[in-house]
């Protein structure tokens, strides 16, 4: 059977200008006949020969020179009615113009009544919007009869999710039915938008139970974050697809499209509300100062590169021995605040040499720390590395910062040196000793931040589960019952700049992370979010806790061992002080064994100068057996 013309290619333009042509003779005419109650006088069918000829020429040449038959009707949109409207109007006022102008000038009289001009006005405007607003529709029923259909609910009845309503209309590959918009607002409530009912919230329950709706789309970008966990938790057990519209900034020249519409991800479940920072007092502390970011390349660094830079640093030295990633973040930087901005330094905090000549060309006056190894299995098979880069190097940064008078240093600590049972955590550890004690004798004030995993970053579970989902799986989680504290990368370093700011030296800050996540509840989100079946598509597999592995993270985020601050989200831990001269031969000692490669010698020490550090499915648990034995026979 063929297809109809207008769904196998575009409708010629001479056929919409006939058919516009058509619809102006036709309104002209309904015009006379409302005008004149359906009895048009013999005195008016007299100056038809000319009345009907002035009124379609007039058309017809409005209609050419506005080229209102151009448009593809079949795409009609509000662009498209707006010029139609427009069009028809300059067209009547200049029947109203020849009107004024043969009544005043020449003979009292009009050339066409002034009601019918308004009828035909408003006549003509209805039926060419109409007509194309019909051919529009019916090529979207044609294209879409056989298509995949699915039932939609869109959150937030507000001219976001309207202009969500219609992208989803123009899709034709999938018959998008959208049943009923959700609003928070108590004014739309029981009102309807393009004939579809506006519903509160708390009927989601009942709209998803009684109707198989297939996809959920939130399309209000003010929603609070608890409630859009609840939106997203409700679907999930209702096994609905649930996506995000992208806020109106990130459309594409201005136009939301289907393809825009992007999947929730796991950060929506996992991430909380938006940080206040005290934006003035942070830009009396960065701007105008030199600010040395050290792992700039890496996901905490190059997130606290692009939050620093809009408050007016005099420059940005971004140090990192990854060349490509530190390459393309340079790029987008310099695109976005100059040219002036930054300067990449290609080095190795560990080499000591480099790095003082870095610090005597740049003299940074604020340094975040970021250069970290950070994975706990890898540490925990290659110490050396650990001590060489999170102790030695954080060590010669902190030498150096003293030697250079930088004003604050920041480092980058994580959850994993509390009770440390992991080379990683005790090396993290270990360095946030020297930082500390290297306070009370130095002009620099050196300021720790202590904070869980974050979301997406390169050390984090998340990428992981994405990887092994897109390739099919299994899913793996180390343990049934393992739990993290989660919070995202820009939340982490907002909290970073933050206490960076309040920081007076000496402190160890811990951040409030919420509550821990099972990671096992985690993984099943992320399969169903992804829109597959648990069992079914992919399977989880737990393959045992890896070496160095806790169960359970720490963070001392109570109030028995740490101290509150003005803001609600940083805290102050209370750690034991260290006198500075011995906790330095104590890590010149440790530089000094890792050097011999003998990893026992080394960890050992690791352990005298860490007490806490007990290690767990670990080879190196053997050397707190022999430890404890030791202090058992003294």
């Amino acid at each position: 059977m063929p297809k109809p013309l207008l769904y196998t290619r575009n409708t010629p333009t001479w056929i919409i200008l006939i058919i516009d042509f058509a619809i102006v003779f036709f309104s002209l005419g309904l015009a006379y006949l409302v005008r004149f109650n359906f009895k048009i006088p013999e005195s008016e069918y007299l100056t038809f020969y000319w009345v009907f000829p002035f009124v379609f020429g007039s058309r017809a040449l409005s209609f050419l020179i506005g080229k209102t038959y151009q448009g593809m009707i079949r795409y009609t949109s509000s662009k498209d009615a707006q010029r139609v409207f427009l069009v028809t109007l300059f067209g009547s006022l200049f029947f109203v113009l020849c009107n004024l102008i043969k009544y005043y000038l020449i003979d009292t009289t009009f050339i066409v009544p002034f009601s019918v001009i308004i009828i035909e006005f408003f006549s003509t405007v209805m039926l060419l919007a109409s007509f194309r607003i019909a051919v529009k529709q019916i090529f979207f029923e044609f294209k879409n009869a056989s298509a995949d259909s699915q039932l939609v609910v869109i959150y937030g009845a507000g001219e976001s999710g309207v202009i969500t309503k219609r992208t989803l209309d123009r899709v034709t590959r999938i018959r998008n039915e959208v049943v009923a918009f959700l609003d928070d607002n108590p004014k739309k409530r029981h009102k309807k938008i393009e004939g579809i009912n506006i519903y509160p919230p708390k009927y989601l329950d009942n709209l998803l139970e009684k109707n198989e709706i297939d996809h959920l789309i939130i399309a209000f970008q003010g929603i609070p974050m608890e409630r859009r966990k609840e939106i997203i938790e409700k679907s999930l057990k209702h096994n609905v697809r649930v996506s995000n519209v992208p806020p109106p900034s990130d459309w594409l020249n201005g136009e939301l499209t289907y393809k825009q519409i992007e999947k929730v991800k796991i950060e929506d479940l996992l991430g909380r509300s938006q940080i206040k920072l005290n934006r003035v007092e942070i830009n009396k502390y960065i701007s105008g100062k030199v600010v040395m970011i050290t792992g700039a390349a890496g996901s905490i660094g190059g997130e606290l590169v692009k939050q620093i830079s809009p408050f007016n640093p005099q420059k940005l030295i971004l140090v990192d021995q990854a060349e490509s990633p530190i390459y393309d973040l340079d790029i987008d930087i310099r695109s976005k605040y100059g040219e002036q901005l930054t300067e990449v330094v290609v080095a190795d905090v560990r080499n000591n040499s480099r790095m003082k000549s870095v610090f005597k060309e740049y003299r940074p006056q604020i340094v975040f720390h970021a250069a970290a190894y950070k994975h706990v299995p890898l540490m925990e098979t290659n110490p050396t590395e650990a001590v060489r880069t999170n102790v030695q190097g954080t060590k010669t940064l902190v030498d150096l910062s003293s030697e250079y008078e930088v004003e604050k240093f920041i480092m980058i600590s994580t959850d994993k040196a509390v009770n440390p049972t992991n080379i990683m955590g005790a090396s993290k550890r270990i360095a946030e000793i020297y930082a500390q004690a290297a306070n009370e004798h130095s002009y620099t004030k050196f300021i720790t931040t202590r904070f869980g995993n974050v979301l997406g970053s390169n050390g984090s579970v998340i990428p992981l589960f994405r990887k092994q989902i897109t390739e099919g799986g299994p899913v793996t989680v180390t343990h049934k019952d393992i739990t993290r504290f989660f919070m995202t990368i820009p939340e982490a370093c907002q909290l970073v700049i933050e206490a960076g700011n309040m920081g007076e030296g000496g402190e160890i800050f811990i951040f409030d992370m919420g509550k821990s996540v099972k990671i096992m509840d985690m993984a099943k989100k992320m399969i169903a979010l992804s829109g597959l079946e648990l069992g079914t598509d992919i399977q989880i597999k737990v393959t045992g806790l890896r070496p160095g592995e806790k169960l359970f993270e720490e963070l001392l985020a109570n109030e028995e061992n740490t101290v509150k601050t003005h803001h609600n989200k940083i805290m102050i831990a209370k750690v034991r002080e260290s006198d500075f001269e011995k906790i330095k031969k104590d890590i010149d000692s440790l530089i000094q064994s890792q050097r011999n490669q003998n990893y026992a010698i080394m960890v050992n020490k690791m352990k005298e100068i860490v007490p806490e550090f007990k290690s767990k499915n670990s080879v190196f648990e053997k050397l707190d057996r022999i430890r404890e034995s030791n202090s058992t026979v003294n």
